[in-house]
């Protein structure tokens, strides 16, 4: 992520302007996500058990599935602009509402529909996000763009995670600093929408401009993107790779709450919460490092064998530390598991972004977000209730890692019959110190690619 690629990625006003409104908005949603776990999972009068924690982050991650395709459909019809503003300044209100819960103590199913509607709202957001970076970015630099813009935002929501912790603690913990963490993420959505005005009204498209939708018109679309997703077989492949990561992050993060709160500090809310935070920390450290590593290496390797490399050795070593049962091995083991995913994303990112045509990829990125979230759904829920309450399940570790290998074997096995040539990292012909990277168009025989 060095030299002339670096450069000209950040050197573009759209793409600081797209980076800005991800990292303030991402920031608000880990303050919104700290809010809301300190409240379920760590007060002193909720017992995390299996069905809890696997409720608990389900909640947190069925809008992404609900409301996926709907808003993939949606962003490839309405200006992502506007769509990057008014979505935002709508969660930060729909946040007012979600507070006076919080306030009252609600952990019911008031709780759940409130939190599926503001999170519903993200998916235009990150979706839209995903859509307009080739619009703002040049296609050569398009896996340095994804190394910097994804990677920037899950540092700035791990950030904004560890604030909302700290603000939490100062305000005396309880539900009343959940409510005050919950004012933060507002204002953090606000500034969002305030940058987002700045971009032009047609700079991130759609390319074919706005056109009216109805209901029947979106459902017609979804199923358009999964027609577009299986004629592209390298985008699909990309997506299934990062799938079976999210399986593995979805029993990492299930074992991590058991763990911190059944075995290292099953007296002390405070402290588990602290140990979580430690471990999302170091899961954020090893995305970033994931992130810098990548473009040479998938400039060298190839970005499939680059990606199945980092993903494999990533998990397997992390879920050695997750199946150790301390903190020591709860904070190795998010990083590198956090280091295999983050490489693993901006890969797949890149090849998705240049395999689907303009007018499909809104859509597709959203199957794809509603692909990543069942897939780390499933994950939670299997560790939730196959491992016991103290979170150290060597078993369940095992079986991960066997996920993840077999899933790496599919993927080079499928390159390898069908390649995705057209898509090869190069160095990029701008500089002559490899530091950018650019997709290099070939001409392979692949049935059912369209023009």
């Amino acid at each position: 992520m060095t030299g002339v690629g670096l450069r000209e990625v950040v050197g573009v006003r759209g793409f600081r302007l797209l980076l800005s409104t991800r990292l303030s908005g991402q920031f608000g949603d880990g303050l919104l996500q700290a809010s809301l776990a300190t409240f379920v999972l760590f007060s002193p009068e909720r017992e995390p058990t299996a069905t809890r924690v696997a409720l608990a982050f389900a909640i947190l991650l069925l809008p992404y599935s609900l409301i996926g395709p709907f808003a993939g459909v949606l962003i490839d019809r309405w200006w992502r602009r506007t769509i990057l503003v008014r979505a935002n300044l709508l969660r930060g209100l729909l946040l007012v509402g979600l507070a006076a819960i919080v306030a009252a103590g609600r952990d019911d199913a008031v709780l759940a529909v409130a939190v599926l509607v503001v999170l519903g709202v993200n998916r235009f957001i990150l979706a839209s996000l995903s859509a307009s970076l080739p619009h703002v970015v040049a296609d050569r630099h398009l896996v340095t763009a994804n190394a910097i813009a994804p990677t920037a935002g899950t540092v700035a929501s791990v950030l904004g995670g560890l604030v909302g912790v700290g603000v939490r603690s100062l305000v005396g913990g309880g539900d009343h600093g959940s409510v005050v963490v919950l004012g933060f993420a507002l204002a953090a959505y606000v500034v969002a929408s305030i940058v987002a005005a700045r971009l032009a009204g047609p700079e991130l498209g759609p390319d074919e401009g706005v056109v009216p939708e109805t209901v029947r018109g979106v459902a017609r679309g979804m199923v358009e993107g999964l027609r577009h997703l299986r004629e592209r077989r390298p985008a699909a492949r990309a997506i299934g790779l990062v799938m079976v990561h999210r399986v593995a992050f979805g029993v990492a993060i299930a074992l991590a709450v058991l763990q911190v709160r059944g075995l290292l500090h099953p007296e002390d809310p405070e402290a588990a919460i602290g140990a979580l935070t430690l471990a999302l920390g170091a899961a954020g450290l090893g995305a970033f490092a994931g992130a810098v590593a990548t473009p040479v290496a998938a400039r060298r390797l190839g970005a499939v064998r680059w990606s199945v490399l980092a993903l494999v050795s990533g998990v397997s070593l992390g879920a050695l530390g997750l199946a150790a049962g301390s903190l020591a091995g709860l904070v190795a083991g998010a990083a590198l598991i956090g280091f295999g995913g983050q490489a693993t994303k901006v890969c797949s990112d890149s090849i998705v972004q240049e395999d689907v045509d303009d007018d499909r990829r809104g859509r597709v990125f959203s199957l794809y977000d509603v692909g990543v979230n069942v897939a780390l759904v499933l994950g939670l829920t299997a560790a939730a209730f196959a491992a016991p309450s103290d979170g150290v399940a060597p078993a369940v570790a095992a079986w991960t890692v066997a996920l993840v290998v077999i899933g790496g074997w599919w993927a080079l096995t499928a390159e390898r019959r069908d390649p995705a040539a057209s898509y090869a990292l190069v160095p990029d012909a701008l500089g002559s110190d490899g530091g950018g990277t650019r997709v290099e168009p070939h001409t392979p025989d692949t049935e059912g690619r369209q023009p």
